[in-house]
């Protein structure tokens, strides 16, 4: 009888999707894009409005979810010389229903949704904005600052993240308000920096690896004693070392120079290589691999973030469940849980997976661990009232858990801000020493401040004659009263206690910084340059990327842009 022989089955393709995507599903992955997609991003456009169609422009690429924009301008003949979303057969038409047509086409997957409302007229309705995931507010908002304010409120109670964007003739701005708590625990860090072997705290596997590997290390031959893993070595070493060392591993610099001698002469060099590549690679882990886990600051805030009485109250965000899990297997252990990566190195291919296999292990023995204090904590506070957290999501947390980032938001300062306020004093006073700084760029961020001041007093659409004196005039005078105002709070901190904040000329010397910025808004008269808007569209659409999936740092709050020494800041203010 013949035998059949059994044809395997096709191995299953990339999906249209993941093909569609493969770029950027390498840069966020799957969870990334999913956040992507079922995000809902509203516009609130004003003035020429090239900026937000931009921005819009790079979120609908790569497949934001839903848009919405809201404008209440038609299209006029100035508005075809800088939208690239806009046509001939636009004109007279509503520039929110013809920008969302064409703008749909870059990708069928994406839904939008015109509103041709003022954003007085659409803010009306208290619950408009709860359905979205994230607001771009575009100036300038002239007579509607006191609708910034009425969104940056409701978006700070709701936890909504806000961005606020300028761009004027060669400079830009935007600023970004999170929620007071904006945990980010996937912040894709530099892979180097990730790496922890715990070879000062060797659990028993591993210890057992090192002695099967190494114990006759002396008599391998040359082909067996090139190929130990390079950790292993580390780990022998370190044993003959705290023989010698009242039983402590080399502490300062000079101890594990010392170390590294004594490793480096361990190595075979009567072979045709002249050395051992695996030896040089535990030399050269000495200084990085041979400390003490030390907790990150960032991991301290928010250890010390989670209160029990935020767990006491049953509403506890899973991120802080989790957290509160890490922190007391770090308190019964003294280190993180084991992220279970490692490096490449010289081994043969057994041995390493072998030894990938043993910290693997021990990274899921970690997470279980964390595991079950979240399932304890969740039947404590949450009695079964909410669905429980994720492993996936605790498995992130632990491998991440030395690079995880909490950002504390803060609202978006505005003209129509309180400048007194107590809470934001520190960093009013910060930034009123960076304008001390010749060099800084925070004139620009002051000059959009004192615009959009003129704007809301005069109750006037932005300059439209160039080289406007009376215009010039006005916005030097706002921007005195910022600046003073940005004295003030200094003055009122221990920041710049003893510092000449008080000056007359101090602030005369900000002031005549500031004028250049102003005297450009004055020369674009209220206009957009397309070129400046586009490179701004990718610069916050990069930050609204990273906030709505919850990876990479996003900017931390303020960033300006100049467009004449083509130079980008970034400020907390």
């Amino acid at each position: 009888m013949v035998k059949r022989e059994i044809t395997p089955p096709p191995l299953q393709g990339p999906t249209a999707k993941e093909k569609k995507y493969d770029r950027q599903l390498r840069l966020w992955a799957a969870s990334g894009q999913e956040a992507l997609e079922n995000a809902h991003v509203l516009l609130l456009n004003s003035g020429p409005g090239v900026v937000g169609v931009e921005i819009l422009k790079n979120l609908i690429l790569p497949g934001v979810g839903s848009f919405t924009i809201v404008d209440e301008t038609d299209v006029v003949e100035e508005d075809l010389g800088i939208n690239f979303f806009l046509t001939d057969n636009s004109r007279g038409k509503s520039r929110a229903s013809e920008t969302c047509k064409y703008l749909m086409e870059l990708n069928p997957d994406v839904n939008g949704h015109p509103v041709q409302h003022s954003i007085q007229q659409f803010l009306l309705d208290p619950n408009v904005l709860e359905k979205y995931s994230l607001i771009l507010f575009v100036a300038p908002s002239g007579h509607s600052t006191n609708s910034l304010d009425t969104v940056s409120t409701y978006c700070a109670g709701k936890g909504i993240p806000l961005f606020y964007i300028h761009s004027l003739g060669l400079y830009s701005h935007f600023s970004l308000q999170l929620p007071n708590s904006f945990p980010i625990i996937d912040t894709h860090p530099d892979p180097a920096s990730t790496q922890d072997l715990r070879l000062l705290q060797p659990w028993p596997e591993l210890k057992h690896c090192m002695e099967s590997k190494t114990r006759d290390l002396d008599s391998l031959s040359d082909h067996d004693h090139g190929h130990v893993p390079y950790l292993l070595l580390l780990l022998r070493f370190l044993e003959d070392w705290k023989q010698s060392h009242n039983g402590e591993p080399p502490t300062d610099y000079k101890e594990k120079k010392e170390f590294k001698s004594f490793i480096a002469s361990r190595a075979r060099t009567n072979n045709p290589e002249g050395g051992e590549e695996n030896f040089d690679e535990a030399a050269a882990a000495v200084l990085k691999s041979l400390n003490k886990p030390s907790l990150p600051s960032g991991l301290r805030e928010i250890f010390d973030g989670a209160s029990s009485s935020q767990l006491a109250s049953g509403k506890i965000p899973n991120f802080w469940l989790i957290a509160q899990a890490i922190k007391e297997f770090h308190t019964k252990h003294d280190s993180l849980p084991l992220p279970g990566a490692l490096p490449d190195m010289k081994a043969q291919s057994k041995d390493y997976i072998q030894l990938q296999n043993i910290y693997k292990a021990k990274a899921r023995q970690d997470i279980d661990e964390v595991t079950a204090a979240v399932r304890r904590r969740e039947k404590e506070n949450r009695k079964g009232q909410t669905a429980p957290v994720d492993r996936k999501e605790i498995e992130a947390f632990c491998k991440g858990a030395a690079f995880v980032k909490l950002i504390r938001g803060n609202p978006i300062l505005t003209s129509t801000s309180n400048h007194g306020d107590t809470s934001s004093a520190p960093r009013l006073a910060s930034s009123y020493q960076s304008l001390k700084d010749e060099d800084s760029l925070l004139p620009i961020y002051i000059a959009f401040l004192a615009h959009d001041a003129m704007l809301q007093d005069d109750n006037q659409t932005p300059p439209a004659e160039h080289n406007d004196e009376t215009t010039l005039k006005s916005l030097q005078q706002h921007t005195q009263t910022i600046i003073s105002n940005f004295a003030a709070a200094a003055a009122a901190t221990t920041i710049s206690k003893g510092a000449d904040t008080d000056t007359p000329q101090v602030q005369a010397d900000m002031a005549s910084r500031v004028k250049p910025v102003l005297e450009e808004l004055v020369r674009a008269g209220g206009a957009e340059l397309h070129n400046i808007s586009a490179l701004t569209g990718g610069m916050v659409a990069q930050e609204v990327i990273k906030v709505v999936t919850k990876q990479y740092v996003p900017v931390d709050n303020t960033c300006v842009f100049d467009g004449i020494a083509s130079k980008s800041a970034v400020f907390r203010v």
